[in-house]
């Protein structure tokens, strides 16, 4: 005899993005009216529109996946090292309006982390606390990141963000131990994005930090950790960091979708 039948309620149907057409799970997105919008197609308002021809698009999709697969290895979530391209950009753009400047800016901040590829495994996911020997190891990336991007010369001023984004303002960073103005300006720029974002994201032994937590926390480090003109460039675009930092984090109720965000450059 047949048992009695079992109702289970269906699931709610996932959103789609009104952009690319991709169901949307467990990413961040936004929301305009009854329209979603993923985090990659917001993201792409951010980026490089209008400042690629059709060859440097194809060099740029090239390098997308290389950071995408980067990001993988290191079992970073979402679109890190995109993210963090994106959000240099607005910083940058508060500097300058010059397209080959930015797109250096958004190579640079895409591949910072292109050196990792050069460290093994056994060290790059380590849970446990690396040793004196693995640091030394481990802070090797950025000089091996640049030496792999000075085979392509149209990345002279990507490659300074490369090697030099783990410098520190206060000169205690690596690999060179650079100070104050001595650090190329869109490495200092990119200190204080990627900080948001490692603040701002989940990691194994925490939960992600609160915007204002983060915020705080880069304002107390403005000249040791951060140039402090950085830090004021990071306050002035604090409304458009504040959004895309949510938009991460999966808050669907932002007022505006990616077009409307984009239009103010």
């Amino acid at each position: 005899m047949e048992g009695p039948a079992h109702n289970h309620p269906e699931s709610p149907p996932l959103p789609v993005c009104g952009f690319c057409g991709a169901p949307i799970a467990a990413t961040g997105f936004t929301r305009a009216g009854n329209r979603y919008c993923c985090e990659g197609c917001f993201l792409k308002e951010k980026e490089y529109r209008g400042i690629l021809d059709e060859r440097e698009k194809a060099y740029l999709a090239l390098a997308e996946s290389l950071a995408a697969a980067l990001d993988a290895r290191e079992r970073e979530t979402g679109l890190h090292s995109k993210r963090v391209a994106c959000h240099t950009l607005v910083l940058a753009r508060r500097f300058t309006t010059d397209a080959d400047k930015l797109r250096q800016v958004y190579w640079g901040a895409l591949l910072h982390d292109l050196g990792k590829i050069g460290i093994p495994d056994a060290i790059l996911l380590k849970e446990a606390p690396l040793t004196g020997d693995e640091w030394h190891v481990m802070r090797a990336h950025p000089e091996i990141g640049h030496r792999i991007l000075t085979n392509a010369p149209f990345m002279g001023e990507a490659a300074e963000i490369v090697l030099y984004h783990e410098e520190r303002y206060d000169g205690t960073g690596y690999p060179r131990r650079l100070a104050g103005d001595d650090i190329p300006m869109w490495a200092r720029l990119f200190a204080v994005i990627d900080t948001l974002d490692a603040m701002t994201s989940d990691r194994p032994y925490r939960k992600a930090l609160e915007f204002d937590a983060a915020k705080a926390e880069i304002v107390r480090m403005a000249g040791t950790q951060f140039d402090p003109l950085a830090v004021q460039a990071f306050l002035a675009e604090e409304q458009t960091m504040r959004a895309m930092v949510g938009v991460k984090c999966g808050s669907s109720m932002l007022q505006e979708g990616p077009a409307a965000a984009g239009s103010r450059r």
